[in-house]
Formats: C-alpha cells, sequence, structure tokens
C-alpha cells in the first residue's frame, strides 16, 4: 500500500466513525491499518538517542512507555481538557487524536508512540504531550525518561522555598555534629551551631563554594584544602552543568572569579568529578585534629535541597562534646 493511499483510508475511516456517530474505535482502525514496520516508512526515522542502550531494555522501557500513555488518557475526560463529550464512548478516557490535537503533533505519530515504536521524539514534543494529558511534573519526567530523554531541569519541589520547621529539628537534633542544608547552587539554606563551631562558619557565610575559598578561618583549618581545591570546583561545575542557563551559578561563577585567582585558575580547568564518600579533616585551633565523615542526603520534597551530616570518627566525638556548647 503506498503513502497516499494508507492516510486515505485512515482519513476515511475516521469521518467514518465521527459522520454517523457509531461507537468504532478510530485508534484501533489507525493501528489495524498500520503496516510493520514502521521503520521503513519512508518519512519515519528511527531513534538513536539511546544508541548504548541494550535492545531489550529497549523494549521493555517502550512497553512501559505504551501502558503508561495509555493509562494517563485513560484517566481524562474531555471534559477535563474542555472539550465537549461527543456522545457515548466504548471506553474511558480522552481518544488518541484528541491528546494529539491538544499536543499539536499528527494522530499517526502520537499513535506510533504510543504503541511503542522505535521513533525519533524530542523534548518539545513530550511538554506538549504532558500538557495535553495534565501531567504533574514528576510525570512529566517520568515521561521524558520512559522516551529515553534525560528528565527535564527539575523544579525546587512543591513545598515551597522556606526551610521548613522538621528540617530545623533535623538539623539541630545532629548536634553536636555539623550539619549543613544547601541548594543546588550551593547556598547556604540552614546550619546547626556545630557547623559554626567546627568549621567557623558566621552570619557573612552564604555559599559553600564562596566560604571554601574566601573564608580564612575556614581555609586555615582544613588540612588538605590544597589537594581538595580541584575535586570541589569539579564537583561544583557537574552541578552547574545540569542548568547552564541559570543565573545563579553564573553569579557565583563570576563573583567568585572576581576575588580569587586559585578558583578561576581551577575553573578554567574545565575539570569534572562527582563527589564521593570522603573522610573531612579539619585542624580546629581549640581542639587539634578532627574528622569527620560527610554523607550527602537530597530532601525528597525539595530535589534540590541537600544535606550535608559529618559523622564523627572515633576520638573525634568527645572532643566535639566539649567544644560544642550543649543547647540550653
Amino acid at each position: 500500500m503506498e503513502n497516499g493511499d494508507h492516510r486515505s483510508q485512515v482519513r476515511s475511516a475516521t469521518n467514518l466513525s465521527s459522520s454517523v456517530g457509531r461507537t468504532l474505535d478510530a485508534d484501533r482502525m489507525i493501528e489495524a491499518l498500520a503496516p510493520d514496520p514502521w521503520k521503513r516508512r519512508p518519512g519515519v526515522v528511527v531513534s538513536h538517542h539511546m544508541s548504548s542502550e541494550h535492545p531489550a531494555a529497549g523494549r521493555r522501557r517502550r512497553e512501559q512507555l505504551r501502558d503508561y500513555l495509555r493509562a494517563c488518557r485513560a484517566r481524562l475526560t474531555p471534559g477535563d481538557v474542555g472539550m465537549a463529550a461527543g456522545g457515548r464512548r466504548r471506553t474511558p478516557g480522552l481518544r488518541r487524536e484528541e491528546v494529539a490535537m491538544l499536543a499539536g503533533v499528527g494522530v499517526s505519530w502520537y499513535t506510533w508512540l504510543e504503541q511503542g515504536r522505535d521513533i525519533n521524539v524530542s523534548a518539545e514534543v513530550l511538554d506538549a504531550i504532558s500538557r495535553a494529558l495534565c501531567l504533574t511534573d514528576p510525570e512529566r519526567a517520568h515521561l521524558h525518561v520512559l522516551a529515553g530523554l534525560n528528565p527535564p531541569p527539575r523544579t525546587g519541589g512543591s513545598g515551597g522555598t522556606s526551610v521548613t520547621p522538621e528540617l530545623r529539628r533535623l538539623l539541630d537534633a545532629w548536634m553536636p555534629r555539623p550539619a549543613i542544608l544547601r541548594d543546588r547552587y550551593w547556598n547556604l539554606l540552614a546550619i546547626n551551631d556545630a557547623t559554626r563551631a567546627v568549621f567557623g562558619y558566621d552570619n557573612t557565610d552564604h555559599n559553600c563554594l564562596i566560604s571554601f575559598f574566601t573564608n580564612a578561618r575556614y581555609r586555615g583549618m582544613h588540612v588538605q584544602w590544597a589537594s581538595v581545591a580541584p575535586a570541589v570546583v569539579a564537583a561544583f561545575r557537574a552541578d552547574a552543568a545540569h542548568d547552564p542557563g541559570a543565573p545563579e551559578f553564573n553569579r557565583v561563577v563570576d563573583g567568585l572569579s572576581a576575588v580569587s585567582p586559585e578558583f578561576a585558575e581551577l575553573w578554567a580547568r574545565h575539570e569534572v568529578s562527582v563527589p564521593e564518600q570522603a573522610v573531612k579533616a579539619i585542624r580546629h585551633p581549640e581542639a587539634d585534629d578532627l574528622f569527620f565523615d560527610v554523607t550527602t542526603l537530597t530532601v525528597t520534597d525539595h530535589p534540590d535541597w541537600h544535606l550535608e551530616l559529618y559523622n564523627p570518627l572515633p576520638g573525634t566525638e568527645d572532643i566535639l562534646e566539649r567544644l560544642v556548647p550543649s543547647p540550653v
């Protein structure tokens, strides 16, 4: 069957369904008329965005995409998206052609996507489909992953921008051990009193990276500052790469480059790394050497917030009891 004949049959079948008001399912007619495999059809490009993916894994992912799109479509009514019901429906939810119309894509193309065909798809089109299906941000990210794309940049979560009392209580409960809550730009959101006493942070410290290079007391206490500095900058570059257009990342880099030649030189190397589980060594002027395991956790409802917990190694905890005042 030639392309033109196939499209003509699909249009005719769809028009027949709408004109006589019968319960024919246009989606099923499109699927039945569709030749297989689509990969050989002119104008349909095989997707290469997951070229390193094992074929079996790709098939399973597309099967999950198929089921997910069908489930999202089935839970919506025409009224949910401002459309007239248009008579009785054999199955619940929107029809494929309705989703395609709302998303501004072709019916056949959306059908292939929902069938789990191995076709090219862009982030922009997935976002249009997400809006058509009224997906939440986590659901939209899931759709991107199932389609074989990187998830879209994450928002700060649904819990607002203020640090909650629960998180502040958690920081205080970690006493006399240091604890830091920071955002993705490494801005300090909250710290406990142990962080101030052990690391020398005060009210002028607002960003972990800036303090690492400009807080003289902190630098003086960090036993291996010079050897650790390249890894710190490389980790910040890796975080910044997730959202290269974010003004806050640029503000931190530009501001720190202007006051710290050491940072500017390290930033110019373009090194990238991921933070690893490590021991932090501090030579405190009042307590000699302190050693901590550092664990970083992500706040669930604020995925761009990170909680750094410093767990003292044997011998350090007793020193902390003396160094850090007990809460009144």
